[in-house]
């Protein structure tokens, strides 16, 4: 049985106890008994009806109503992912263009970027032989340099100084590593690997070319010579 026929039913009981109940009035038990069930019935009837707007009112987050499945809130897990995709592509991007910044040679467009990534290596170093190194290692690299500049298009003036750039790498670092490290067994050492770079260019050379090349051979191998 619903509530609202027990009501009318409670009621329905009450009016037909009131007719039956003699002309002086109903009781003192009757009417506290009344107002008790008109009270219990309005205070239950005006819940009723203020708990849906209250509902809405103090409504929480996690009480909110779910969305109509057409206008689904996209999950967040997506966003961690397309920062970390793009983390990751901005790492490889990097990593390519460092690459291809040390393969360049004299006349690409990074080549400039690579001289300058060199210069503040050296201007870095905190002490003469750490300076020297990074000095011969940059003869080395311009030896390597010259290496694949020959048979190109545009080797002429471009071998010529690379050339010079080398021998500038070289005697700067030398003077270093002799004030460092007098008599140092990586003088000779790099002699030996330059002129095992540079010897089978010779043949490669131009005439004005290979006057450089030759000089810059004449001074390591008087690096080389036993003391």
């Amino acid at each position: 049985m619903s509530r609202g026929r027990r009501r009318r039913e409670r009621v329905l009981e009450q009016l037909t106890e009131l007719r039956e109940l003699p002309l002086g009035g109903p009781g003192q038990d009757f009417r506290d008994r009344l107002r008790a069930d008109l009270l219990a019935g309005t205070v239950a009837t005006r819940t009723l009806e203020r708990a849906p707007a209250e509902a809405a009112a103090t409504e929480t987050p996690e009480r909110a109503p779910a969305r109509p499945a057409g206008r689904r809130r996209r999950p967040r897990r997506r966003r961690p992912l397309l920062s970390q995709l793009a983390a990751v592509g901005l790492v490889a991007a990097m990593m390519i263009s460092s690459f291809a910044t040390y393969r360049a040679v004299p006349g690409d467009s990074l080549y400039p970027l690579k001289r300058a990534a060199e210069t503040t290596l050296v201007r870095l170093s905190s002490t003469d032989a750490e300076r020297a190194a990074r000095e011969l290692d940059s003869a080395k690299t311009r030896a390597r340099e010259v290496a694949r500049l020959l048979g190109s298009a545009a080797e002429g003036p471009l071998v010529k100084k690379t050339l010079k750039d080398m021998e500038e790498s070289t005697r700067a670092g030398i003077s270093r590593l002799e004030r460092a490290e007098p008599r140092s067994p990586k003088i000779k050492k790099f002699a030996r690997d330059q002129e095992e770079a540079v010897k089978p260019m010779l043949p490669a050379l131009d005439q004005e070319q290979l006057a450089q090349a030759e000089g810059y051979l004449d001074y390591i191998e008087g690096l080389a010579a036993p003391e």
